[in-house]
């Protein structure tokens, strides 16, 4: 099988390697020359997935419309704050019958559009698959069982990427509930970034497990006003990538919050890092998505009064436990 790889960050690379070691004929597209070269020359990607030997089959490009080349399977893996631009730079280079999946997790500012939505509307006419789920790219590579999900409006598409992907340390579960699956994986990483603030203030697993909790019946209230199920929250791509997300070493989301808990400005905890913590983005475009469907999310709001207005984060966990108090399940 021919696979496009779109975006060489650790994501993407880990996946595509999976893919190349697979036996695929595989290319990855990245936007740094010096990563494509890294991965043709050396087999590695240091910038963004140090430390990993990669298979030699795997051929980098910062060249896109190469990368497309006869691929019968698309993946994109980038920012989600660049995601429209790049899939749109070469949409017209896509092969007519090509799956598109997105491994991006995000909401897109403004628009407030998922990530399948962006790649649908900058390639139309091909179905397209979501990929969430509780996945660190360098246990991926290390090839540590993983499971996540592929979850599209087109059950075949979904079966397609299921059958291409899955292996020996890599398992695929199908679904149909696309918005469900994109939200969890988008808004876990507000989350995340909530859970290190609490870290990083000195605070201990009671309120950690608390924040989780409290977290998922807030990502479950604004799926379900967007037409996502439940149920699906309490799946891989809700409970298992937050409860990941949330209390992994490997999370840079997680990471940036225990610094700004620490006292840094997010200016600071940003400064110098090759990697993107989605949940800043996110945390934007979740509070503007909760305002315009009238959902409440005091945990997504105070996490975006601590990065964008200079909150003190030492007061956040006392703030929100003086709320007003209510039942736990919503009516």
């Amino acid at each position: 099988m021919r696979c496009a790889i779109i975006g060489a960050g650790a994501w993407g690379t880990a996946l595509a390697d999976l893919l190349a070691s697979g036996g695929h004929d595989v290319r990855i597209w990245a936007f740094e020359t010096d990563v494509a070269q890294a991965i043709n020359e050396r087999h590695e990607n240091p910038r963004f997935l140090a430390g990993v030997r990669l298979t030699p089959d795997l051929v980098a490009t910062s060249d896109q419309p190469f990368a497309l080349e006869g691929a019968n399977l698309v993946l994109y893996a980038t920012p989600s704050n660049h995601l429209r631009m790049i899939a749109r730079a070469a949409a017209s280079c896509i092969q007519k019958d090509a799956i598109l999946a997105v491994a991006s997790k995000g909401i897109e500012l403004g628009s407030m559009a998922l990530m399948t939505d962006v790649v649908s509307a900058e390639a139309p006419d091909h179905s397209v698959v979501a990929l969430s789920g509780p996945s660190f790219a360098a246990e991926v590579a290390a090839r540590q069982p993983t499971a996540i999900v592929a979850a599209s409006d087109d059950a075949q598409a979904a079966l397609f990427v299921q059958e291409v992907m899955s292996g020996g340390t890599f398992r695929i579960y199908t679904h149909d509930d696309v918005v469900g699956v994109e939200l969890g994986g988008a808004l876990k990483n507000v989350m995340a970034v909530a859970t290190g603030i609490l870290e990083g203030v000195g605070l201990g697993f009671n309120s950690r497990a608390a924040l989780i909790t409290r977290g998922l019946a807030e990502m479950t209230r604004l799926g379900m006003s967007l037409g996502a199920r439940a149920s699906t929250f309490a799946g891989l791509a809700g409970i298992g990538d937050l409860v990941l997300t949330c209390t992994g070493t490997l999370s840079r989301n997680r990471s940036l919050g225990v610094e700004i808990g620490q006292g840094k400005t997010l200016e600071e905890a940003r400064s110098g890092k090759e990697t993107v913590a989605e949940g800043v983005v996110t945390t934007a475009s979740a509070i503007e998505l909760a305002a315009r469907e009238g959902i409440e999310m005091p945990i997504a709001e105070m996490v975006y009064r601590i990065l964008f207005d200079h909150h003190p984060a030492r007061l956040a966990a006392q703030e929100l436990m003086a709320r007003e108090l209510r039942a736990e399940q919503d009516a």
